[in-house]
């Protein structure tokens, strides 16, 4: 390779280059990130998901009472790199609901969505589904490093957590955070350690590419060098790393040395430790690091590696916290959970929420049940249709994928499937929470409501369409518009509609014979 197209050179792994390009890859993208899912969001922002986590969550402030009786301090829940925060909306509503219908006395709670690109924050603050959530109390913003950060200066409200403000334990969530923060790179081999530092090769011309196209035109190779840095006593993970040498060999093991450091000062602002609940492409059995290869990044606009949930297994089971991972092999996304708290034994109700949330069906098990469902929607009845989306919390992108074949459905469907889809849409629309990537939701509703006799319903939602997409409306919209007035022998704005379609549509046949017999 010459140096006309390619430029290289050496990097300990955790600075490499790579860390700032992905950094400057959100700040510049903000909530277009997640556009198309050029980054996955749907895995960790579905309502299923979000039901889990409120159902921990819950568990949890049940747990605080039974340990210290009802108290008036809130429980500051904190998630990490919250991004388009459809997931933060979806625990919230849970979370919400389980506190309604449990009636009990529970510690208030106030959620913390963070991020490091302060574009996010601001578009937050101003999304429409997130402004009552503030006005409640229920929720605040943050700009938050994961790298440096030791402080969270709350938007909102204008406090500041500073190390040891918070009496009860901090509840930290982090979602597909941990792969992608910096990550040391050591291999293993003859009972050594070495430092494996990466040679990064990018295009000669990456001053004209866009940051993703940068990242795919990187390839990696590596260099091994003894390092005692690992081995020596003072180094906080000594232990983690004595057994890498102990178990491991011609192993390439990623180590998240800034992700434990980022536990740690989180650990810091409260008085009675943290719970973290996690989710990540990240393994914690400590076979799936044996003979393990040198990394290779995942693209998907910016990048990902492997989280080494192990290494956090460790540290904080010899801490004697309750860590908890699924006995069973994950197939795309780990959920985890670290109580470090006195007496972390004693949180039962975080246990069988865990159990019942994680280890039985989790989110790791409805995904691939998902992808099953999508490769198959074609062959499934209504019922099957129904209960899926049941199952996965009445989600809106489901919805729209399944609307034609929901609508294929609709003849043959008997009285109570037809009750039960309008409750479910009704539920979904109450719960829906709109992103930067626009599907019309009220469109897909209106058409389908339309189809099932629904007038006064569809109308509605149709309305809603206009009204969203004054600029775009199809002359279909505004005869479902009109036929609906009929209908409900709301006759003048029915005609007002067929003058609508006429205006886009002048020779249109239909239209024209409904004004005919006005007239």
């Amino acid at each position: 390779m010459t140096d006309q197209h390619k430029q290289q050179q050496s990097y300990r792994f955790s600075e490499a280059p790579l860390w700032k390009i992905q950094q400057e890859y959100y700040e510049e993208k903000g909530m277009k990130a997640w556009d198309n899912d050029q980054v996955p969001q749907y895995i960790t922002s579905n309502p299923m998901i979000a039901a889990a986590y409120a159902d921990m969550i819950f568990g949890f402030l049940q747990d605080r009472v039974n340990q210290e009786g009802s108290s008036d301090e809130p429980v500051y829940i904190v998630e990490l790199g919250a991004g388009a925060g459809r997931f933060a909306y979806h625990v919230i509503q849970e979370l919400c609901q389980l506190r309604d219908l449990a009636g009990s006395s529970l510690p208030p709670f106030r959620y913390i969505m963070t991020d490091y690109a302060m574009s996010n924050v601001k578009a937050w603050r101003e999304h429409p589904a997130l402004q009552p959530l503030v006005a409640e109390g229920l929720l605040d913003f943050a700009r938050f490093d994961a790298v440096t950060d030791t402080s969270l200066s709350l938007v909102e409200s204008g406090t500041t957590i500073k190390p040891g403000d918070l009496k009860q334990p901090l509840l930290v969530i982090a979602n597909y955070l941990f792969d992608s923060l910096p990550q040391e790179l050591m291999y293993i081999g003859d009972g050594q350690t070495y430092e494996a530092d990466v040679f990064v090769e990018y295009p000669a011309d990456k001053d004209a590419l866009n940051r993703t196209e940068v990242l795919n035109g990187i390839s990696l190779s590596y260099e091994y060098r003894r390092t005692p840095h690992y081995e020596q006593e003072n180094y906080p993970y000594r232990d983690v790393v004595a057994l890498y040498q102990e178990q491991l060999e011609d192993s390439h093991v990623l180590f998240p040395e800034v992700g434990l450091g980022c536990l740690e000062r989180l650990n810091d602002l409260s008085q009675s430790g943290f719970l973290l609940i996690t989710a990540d492409k990240g393994d914690h059995l400590l076979e799936n690091w044996k003979f393990n290869d040198p990394p290779e990044l995942i693209i998907h606009g910016s990048f990902s590696l492997t989280a080494n949930f192990h290494a956090f297994q460790h540290v904080y089971e010899r801490k004697g916290a309750l860590v908890l991972f699924p006995p069973h092999h994950y197939k795309n996304i780990n959920v985890g959970c670290i109580l470090h708290v006195d007496h972390a034994q004693d949180y039962l109700q975080v246990k069988l929420a865990y159990r019942r949330a994680v280890e039985r069906f989790g989110p790791d098990e409805f995904y691939s049940l998902k992808e099953w469902v999508d490769r198959h929607l074609e062959s499934m009845g209504m019922q099957q249709l129904l209960s899926f989306w049941r199952l996965g919390g009445y989600d809106a992108e489901f919805f729209i994928y399944g609307t034609a074949r929901i609508s294929s459905l609709l003849p043959e469907a008997n009285d109570e499937e037809r009750q039960d889809l309008w409750r479910g849409i009704q539920l979904m629309w109450a719960s829906n929470y709109v992103m930067e990537q626009r599907y019309d939701l009220a469109l897909d509703i209106g058409l389908l409501l339309f189809e099932m006799d629904l007038y006064k319903e569809s109308k509605r939602f149709l309305e809603i369409s206009v009204k969203q997409n004054e600029d775009e409306v199809v002359s279909t919209v505004f005869y479902c518009l009109a036929i609906c007035c009929f209908e409900l022998e709301w006759n003048e704005e029915g005609l007002e509609y067929i003058r609508k379609l006429l205006q886009l549509e002048p020779d249109n046949e239909e239209a024209l014979a409904l004004l005919n017999e006005f007239y």
